[in-house]
């Protein structure tokens, strides 16, 4: 039988449907935390800079408040350094993170990466002085999240 001929592109036409790869869970979920490192980073460092052009420019809404600008802070710099994390591990969870506990130390990270910065953001908004809003719940559930991924991710690291 005679293979059928290629069309104008040069492909060979085949009368079997094409089937979509999918990746396997633990290939998605670090490619999620990759994701997830590229948006904490992209939000995150312009915080920064809006940080220093309130304070620069002086408004009033943003120095007031010590735990605010505190708050704040901490909510860039987690954000920066949790993002950067995200793309380490995502980085690295192939090749040494053993494939049974990739999916779920993936899932772990990338939400308490997320929710940490998120805690001491919306901690910082409508807060009274001294004290942060109730946002700021959400910075220990990303702390619990964060140290399960990493105490999974250590434990169950491959020995190559």
């Amino acid at each position: 039988m005679n293979a059928p001929a290629p069309d104008s592109a040069g492909h060979q036409k085949t009368d079997a449907p094409a089937v979509p790869f999918r990746a396997p869970d633990s290939e998605r979920a670090v490619q999620r935390t990759l994701s997830t490192g590229w948006w904490l980073l992209a939000v995150s460092l312009p915080l920064g800079v809006t940080l220093e052009a309130l304070h620069g420019l002086k408004v009033e809404a943003y120095l007031a408040s010590q735990t605010r600008r505190e708050l704040w802070r901490l909510a860039h710099a987690h954000g920066t350094l949790l993002g950067i994390l995200c793309l380490v591990f995502g980085a690295l969870a192939e090749r040494h993170i053993a494939p049974r506990v990739r999916r779920t130390a993936a899932w772990q990270l990338a939400w308490g990466a997320i929710l940490m910065p998120l805690g001491f953001f919306f901690g910082g908004i409508l807060n009274s002085e001294g004290d942060p809003s109730v946002g700021i719940v959400l910075v220990p559930v990303g702390a619990g999240l964060l140290i399960a991924a990493l105490t999974r991710a250590a434990a169950r690291a491959s020995r190559t």
